[in-house]
């Protein structure tokens, strides 16, 4: 994608949300544009319009942190979206990194899954692969073990995966969060043939993603709740918390845990009952399951 984690594609995307009465602007006439005009926004911003436009069509020089400050209190930016853009800036002036990151799990990080039985836990990298999973997991998101390695990324599954995204109860907000966390991927890992891979693939095989992705939204996935609408324990709603590996490696670690002692927490003991066989054993942990 030409545009992954381009600076320019985020400025006019940006731009165009921010209404003139928001940012105090008055008159003008007919408006032939969305949100704000060029000269509109660098006069707020308290540049020249020729250096807010080469900046937006990637032809200015590195702007200073002050002008970045200012464009992001225009563009009115929450503190995700500001380090993104600043992020965008110093892309351009650092040498080239490394062209892959690390997909394998460490045992250790696979025993802790395992041992984590009364709740849902993965290991995702900054692509939302997804490269361990404890036992409740892969049952949550219907038999991760049946699926093949290379198919078992979160975004896959929302967009490409009519099955699996029956899973998530509240869909406009799993589609857009999941676009939104890709896009600041882009931005935090722009030297990554794989993501730019995924992009083009989503981009290419879901509408949805392309016009999600041409809104240019920027997030990272944090705690809170998620709704799952599971075929054999019906609609439960678990916390997650997301926990970065401080390695560099992208991967992080995400737990699903219900309220104790709620109805949940019983579904989830019932799901784990459920996925027991008749023999008694269980399923492939992430632990035992071939690792990618």
């Amino acid at each position: 994608m030409d545009d992954l984690g381009d600076l320019s594609v985020f400025l006019q995307s940006r731009r165009a949300r921010v209404s003139p009465e928001s940012a105090g602007v008055t008159g003008g006439g007919r408006r032939k544009v969305t949100g704000l005009r060029r000269e509109e926004l660098a006069q707020l911003a308290g540049v020249s319009v020729d250096y807010y436009t080469r900046l937006e069509q990637g032809r200015a020089t590195q702007p200073s942190e002050q002008v970045l400050d200012a464009l992001s209190r225009v563009l009115q930016l929450d503190e995700v979206a500001r380090e993104h853009l600043h992020r965008l800036v110093k892309q351009r002036s650092r040498r080239p990194q490394r062209a892959g990151y690390p997909t394998v799990v460490r045992p250790q990080l696979r025993r802790l899954l395992d041992s984590m039985s009364d709740y849902p836990a993965l290991i995702l990298n900054h692509r939302i692969d997804v490269l361990a999973y404890n036992r409740l997991a892969g049952l949550l998101y219907c038999d991760l073990d049946q699926m093949p390695v290379a198919e078992r990324n979160l975004a896959r599954m929302i967009f490409l995966d009519a099955d699996r995204f029956e899973l998530y109860a509240d869909r406009s907000s799993c589609t857009a969060d999941s676009v939104a966390h890709l896009r600041h991927a882009a931005g935090e890992f722009p030297d990554d043939p794989e993501l730019a891979a995924l992009i083009g693939e989503l981009s290419i095989g879901s509408r949805r993603f392309s016009e999600l992705w041409a809104a240019a939204e920027v997030s990272v996935r944090g705690h809170g709740a998620q709704r799952f609408r599971h075929p054999m324990v019906g609609v439960i709603t678990l916390h997650q918390e997301r926990f970065m590996l401080p390695d560099g490696s992208g991967q992080e670690l995400i737990t699903l845990a219900p309220e104790p002692g709620s109805i949940v927490a019983d579904n989830l003991r019932l799901l784990a009952n459920l996925g027991v066989d008749d023999t008694g054993a269980p399923r492939l942990s992430a632990a035992e399951s071939p690792g990618p």
